[in-house]
């Protein structure tokens, strides 16, 4: 053949290659996916670091340079300034102070309920595994105001709570500040730690147990021996889960931190974005999101570093359960006393508080309920605004946030299983790992700042050689949905990727020898398959976004606003009434849906639901 044959030929083949690549219909959907990560991850990433590094016109005076420019003044205003210490230095400490005591307090609670639920023989187990992923449901702010209901001073609070009413004197300490933040999180995100280990209980066989008890070793050795070093993992895990989401939150520091001037990044953070100091709040935001990163990394060394241990055979396994013994009463009795405190009584309290016309008086001619189905005639109620079923913004908000929660469970969970889809394929390949890292970005971003990201950067129309490709967004309810589901692109992707795993690949091939094309076999053969993930996903994210308020509170208008948006309205405007009113109904709406997820029958998303 002649060479100009040869380059001919080449080049055919190249053309002929590229070709196929283009048309493959799964890459044209991995080529569309990381083009719409990197618009919705990427970019409001780099505009927020280039923001901190942008000038503002009302900060022209005090740094002498020019609206537009690039400057460091943020920067050193934040880290090298007068301000630093009540800017950042403080926040931060108090922030690191929240997560660590948090994540030592919620892992120790979640562990020993997972070892004793799954390990032991431990009575009403039923009870237990439903009750033990109650408090999840509902939000944290919630138990906030149970707290405060409880233990509320008059020093402080201006009405006496429960126990001040009893004339026990509470400590301004217990009600407010860092111990009743630690307090109420550990009680709230316990639950992932239990969720982990529980799952990593169940996967070891109890045989290795059973031998180190055959060698003599008692409990608190096999525990420490065998148990922990197998369970690890998970417990690292829930750690990184938890400090992430612990130096994040906000709502709880709001309720219990800002009467008595205690703050952290997320609160400092929020008032800067409140007061339009959107480059110190992102400055702010960028310093959470490396202190999450290296928390990431620092959980990776240590479980890369860890020694590896197969506790799954091909011969089977069993699961004794170790014997409490003499202390199983007392052990059961404690539980029951723990869930009654977790469970029953902040729910008791808020249900309590909604019916009482004066806060801090505890007797039958004080109750009324007025503040669910009042007129609006009492003037000094509620400002005069009706009871909440008939108020109007309780009814928008309450369309808004059904609204919200449907239709991002859809678009969510089908961009979860279209992204797990991708990433269980491209298991090991460089697209693979690519959409993976992307979808992990959200994540170490915290809720609030993720909020803030989005505000500024589509509250002004998005254009390319000025041509308008998305139009301003603010305050219209794409902006809410945007937000939502990009934020939870990172559950709902690790719920699909799972998903997709187990669907096997030879299915997907005999369908494509029979002649079935790309589209085809997605919509005969992996949606089928998929069909309860889906289910999951949706509820699942459903219940997310139900209870959400740190990452819409930036982005709220009145138009837009949903049910824990008002219920913050309501207790930061003096009626804590309402607000218990509006967590009550929310609450309710969550629970259904958790009942509904049991009625479906699914294991896993029962045990799931503190997604």
């Amino acid at each position: 053949m002649k060479p100009k044959d040869q380059n001919y030929s080449k080049s055919r083949r190249l053309k002929n290659q590229l070709k196929a690549v283009v048309t493959n219909p799964y890459n044209v959907i991995v080529l569309i996916a990381i083009v719409l990560l990197t618009y919705l991850i990427v970019l409001p990433l780099l505009d927020m670091i280039s923001t901190t590094f942008t000038l503002a016109q009302r900060d022209v005076r005090q740094s002498g340079g020019v609206a537009g420019a690039f400057t460091l003044y943020y920067w050193q205003r934040l880290l090298a300034s007068n301000l630093t210490t009540k800017l950042l230095v403080q926040p931060l400490l108090n922030s690191l102070l929240i997560g660590s005591c948090v994540s030592v307090c919620a892992i120790t609670i979640g562990s020993v309920l997972a070892w004793l639920m799954v390990r032991t023989d431990l009575p009403f187990k039923k009870f237990f595994s439903l009750a033990v992923i109650i408090p999840y449901m509902i939000p944290s702010w919630c138990k906030s105001q149970a707290w405060l209901t409880m233990f509320k001073t008059e020093r402080i609070g201006g009405s006496p709570g429960f126990l001040m009413s009893l004339g026990i004197n509470v400590p301004d300490w217990l009600a407010y500040g860092p111990v009743a933040i630690i307090t109420v999180l550990s009680l709230h995100y316990y639950a992932y730690a239990y969720l982990l280990v529980s799952s990593a209980l169940n996967s070891i066989n109890s045989e290795l147990e059973e031998m180190g008890e055959i060698q003599g070793a008692g409990k608190a050795m096999i525990l420490r021996k065998i148990t922990f070093p197998l369970v690890l993992p998970a417990m690292l895990s829930a750690v990184i889960l938890t400090f992430s989401k612990a130096i994040g939150t906000f709502g709880v520091i709001n309720y219990l931190g800002s009467k008595v001037n205690f703050v952290t990044l997320s609160s400092q953070l929020y008032m800067n974005s409140k007061s339009q100091n959107t480059q110190t709040a992102f400055a702010m935001a960028l310093i959470m999101i490396c202190i999450a990163s290296i928390s990431v990394f620092v959980n990776q060394k240590l479980i890369g570093s860890r020694k590896s241990y197969a506790t799954i055979g091909g011969k089977g396994g069993r699961s004794t359960p170790i014997r409490l013994g003499a202390q199983k009463p007392i052990i059961t009795i404690v539980l029951i006393a723990f869930f009654a405190v977790g469970i029953i009584m902040p729910i008791l309290i808020l249900i309590l508080e909604s019916f009482m016309l004066k806060q801090g008086t505890y007797s039958l001619a004080n109750l009324t309920t007025y503040y669910w189905v009042g007129d609006g005639s009492r003037k000094e109620i509620m400002e005069g605004l009706p009871g909440i079923f008939r108020n109007p913004n309780f009814i928008n908000a309450l369309i808004n946030s059904l609204k919200l929660t449907f239709v991002n469970g859809i678009f969510g969970t089908i961009f979860g299983q279209i992204i797990g889809y991708i990433c269980a394929k491209g298991r090991g390949k460089l697209h693979g790992r690519v959409v993976e890292q992307l979808v992990f970005i959200p994540y170490l971003i915290p809720s609030i700042a993720f909020g803030g990201i989005f505000l500024s950067m589509f509250s002004r129309p998005q254009t390319l050689f000025g041509v308008t490709l998305v139009p301003s967004l603010y305050g219209t309810f794409a902006l809410l949905t945007i937000t939502s589901v990009v934020k939870h692109l990172p559950f709902a992707s690790r719920a699909g990727t799972s998903n997709m795993l187990q669907i096997g690949g030879e299915l997907e091939e005999a369908a494509a020898i029979a002649g079935a094309g790309f589209f085809k076999r997605f919509v005969r053969i992996v949606f089928p398959l998929s069909k309860g993930g889906f289910i999951s996903g949706f509820m699942l994210i459903f219940v997310s976004i139900m209870k959400e308020l740190d990452l819409i509170i930036l982005i709220m208008t009145p138009k837009t606003s949903t049910l824990p948006y008002l219920a913050f309205q309501y207790a930061n405007g003096n009626s804590p009434q309402a607000s218990n009113c509006v967590a009550i109904v929310m609450f309710s709406i969550v629970f259904l849906v958790y009942a509904l997820a049991n009625i479906f029958g699914d294991a896993d998303l029962a045990k799931s639901m503190g997604g």
